[in-house]
Parts: structure tokens; sequence; C-alpha cells
């Protein structure tokens, strides 16, 4: 007869390890090149020791001249703190008694949970990877009659639950708002319940998420006066390679991003990402001047297009018209362990929800993403969805839609 130990047992023997899998190598093709490591964590941070650039004891003399003088290298101390990263399911006691005499109908029951709980958990590790830490995903550009309309939909999906702060950083009444719908065309949201009333301005945040999630794309490409604990302005090197020129995708202006990267910084260019539109584009491009579009199969099973042997992705999460240059060499999630189910009192993971009849088990990580080299990546943010055909003189669309 099922019961609740075998459902915990299941979870941690049979869905435990696939779930790790699924959350590490199929969250998105950057998620599965970036290296997990659980070295440099010290407590509740990370604490990472990076060189920059040479040791200094290096040089030229005569036969009889002095030795050049010993220098030591440079390093700086990166410094976060952990990221507390949950999914959780929740299994109902009476779906728990009516599959109990079935195992067919159990087991269906635990699939559908856990499948819900990695789509879940893959559209948002997804979506920090490319974020600022701070867990916003959306700003409102006006409000009427239920209806908010925001300024971007792309972090946005049914089913997330937002707490709304002004614009000067103050939670709202709208807190724990679950969305319903999304129109991606209009960039409108509704709710399952009629919220409080909006003002331009107002940010949504990912439920309890403010300032909290791990430190992507976004902040290290960012403005912030500090990363990783250091000050940007005494450590220029923090600072990457930008371009908001706007301007056509082309062979010539990657490869004159990946020439600088490589003569000034040393890193080794493996990885781009953009917009879909940009993608698109760059496939026009290449239509246009008559080349072979050569495709590679990346790990995790994501086919991408390629620029000299470079894999070139697009990702529902980036902006239109932003493309990224990575050396993902350089960049290393730091993590107190992999994913594990949180245990209580004598090991148990599934407990009943206080005040309901029903049982919840959590997965957590704690981790963050640390890149060594900042200056050693690549990104521009004024690329046009279109190209011009030289051949026949007009220009091909490839817009965002």
């Amino acid at each position: 007869m099922i019961d609740l130990n075998s459902a915990q047992n299941a979870l941690k023997d049979a869905y435990l390890m696939a779930a790790c899998n699924q959350l590490n190598t199929n969250t998105n093709p950057l998620f599965a090149k970036i290296k997990q490591s659980s070295s440099d964590v010290y407590g509740k941070q990370i604490i990472k020791v990076a060189p920059v650039g040479l040791n200094g004891g290096v040089g030229a003399g005569t036969e009889t001249g002095s030795l050049p003088t010993a220098n030591e290298n440079s390093y700086v101390q990166f410094k976060t703190t952990l990221k507390n990263l949950y999914g959780t399911i929740e299994i109902s006691d009476k779906a728990v008694r009516a599959s109990a005499n079935s195992n067919g109908a159990f087991i269906d029951l635990l699939n559908a949970e856990m499948e819900g709980l990695l789509q879940s958990s893959k559209f948002n590790l997804g979506r920090m990877l490319y974020g600022d830490g701070t867990g916003a995903v959306g700003k409102v550009s006006s409000y009427a009659s239920g209806v908010a309309t925001m300024d971007s939909v792309k972090n946005l999906i049914e089913g997330m639950v937002v707490d709304v702060y002004s614009s000067t950083g103050t939670i709202t009444a709208n807190k724990g708002l679950r969305i319903s719908y999304v129109d991606r065309t209009k960039k409108q949201v509704t709710f399952t319940t009629t919220p409080s009333t909006m003002t331009s301005g107002d940010v949504f945040y990912v439920q309890g998420s403010k300032d909290n999630e791990i430190t992507g794309l976004g902040a290290i490409f960012g403005t912030s006066e500090t990363l990783y604990g250091l000050n940007r302005a005494n450590n220029k090197w923090l600072t990457p390679y930008t371009s908001d020129t706007e301007q056509e995708i082309s062979d010539d202006v990657l490869q004159t991003a990946v020439d600088f990267l490589e003569e000034n910084t040393g890193s080794n260019i493996d990885f781009i990402t953009c917009g879909a539109g940009t993608k698109r584009a760059y496939q026009q491009y290449l239509a246009c001047y008559r080349r072979n579009i050569d495709v590679t199969v990346l790990e995790g099973g994501y086919k991408a297009i390629t620029f000299n042997g470079i894999p070139v992705v697009s990702d529902r999460f980036i902006e239109d018209g932003t493309l990224y240059m990575l050396d993902t060499s350089k960049f290393t999630l730091h993590q107190l362990c992999d994913w594990e189910w949180i245990e209580g009192e004598g090991g148990k993971i599934l407990r009943q929800k206080a005040g309901y009849p029903a049982y919840t088990a959590t997965l957590v990580k704690y981790a963050d993403l640390i890149c060594d080299q900042p200056n050693g990546q690549a990104k521009f943010t004024k690329i046009k969805s279109t190209v011009t055909n030289p051949f026949v003189h007009t220009t091909v669309s490839g817009s965002e839609g």
C-alpha cells in the first residue's frame, strides 16, 4: 500500500538524481556550459582569490648584469554570499489517499508534481542567469481595470507569483500576486485576483526574491558601484567590453570583438548568446552572402548555428538587439552542495503544510555565480534585427515579432 513513506523514498531515491540532471544540464545552453564547484565556499560566503595581470618578475639583461626584480602575483579577493534557491512541491492528503492502492496512479501523481517543479525551476534559473541579482522581472508602464501594461514581459509567465514595489523600493499592498495571463503582444499582465492600484514605475519582483538572486550577467555588465565586494572605479578590469553603437550584425563585428578581447585580456570566446531576432538576423546575413550555416550540438542536446566554430544561441530572456560574447571558462557556479531535499526531524522531506490537508517538500541549492575575468566578456546592446542584402539592394526583415 502506498503511503507518505513510499512517497518520501521515491523522492529521495528515484527523483532527486533526475531532478539534478534536468536542472544542471537542461535549464538552458549557457547554464549547461558553466562549471559547478564546491570550492571557495566558507560558511555562508564565497571567497575567491582571482589573479590580475602578470607577476612582473620577468625581463632581459646583460650577461653580467642584475637579474629582474621579483614581483609577486597580483590578486584580488572576490566576496559574495551564497544565494538560497528553493523549489517546492505540494501534494494534497486526498491525492495521496486516492492513489494509495494503485502504484500507477501514485507514480503519475509524483511525476506530475515533479514535472511542474522542474519546469518552474528551469524557467527561473534561466531568468536569473541573465538577471542582475535583484529579482526584478518587469516595470509597470500603466495600469487600468486590473490590467498592468509592462515595459517588458520577457521575464513573466503564467503562474508566477510576484511582489510589487514602488519606484522608491518600498513594497506596496500588492504582495503575493499570481499572474493568470501574459499578453505578449500588448505587454499586458492580468492576475488571479484584482490587485490594488498600481503606479507607473512600480516594479515586479519574484515573491520574496528582492535582492536575493544569483549574480547574473545583468550584474556583471551592470553599472553598480561594486561587484563581488570590489569597487569598480578602483578596479577598472571589472568593466567588460560593451558596445551601444547601432549596427547590423556581421562576421566583422563579431571578429573585431573577439580580436580585442584576445589581444587585451587573453580571453577565449567560446559562446555567443543573443535575442531570437538577433540570431535570425545573423542567419539572414549568412544567407545574403551565400554561406553555409554550420550547426553544432551542445551539451544537453541543444542545436546551435556557429560563428568560426563558436556556438550562437538565442535565449528568451535576452532583450531585443542584445548579444553577449562570453568566455565560459571564466564562469563558475560556486555551491555549498548540489540540489538536495530539505529534511526535517527524522530525515522527513514531506511535511504537512500548517493548517492545510496537504504535504510539501522543498528542493534547495545554496550557490552564486562568479566570473573570474569580467573584462574578458563582451556585450552589444543595439544590434539591428534587419540586414541589408547587397545583391538585391533591399532590407531583409528579422524583426522580433
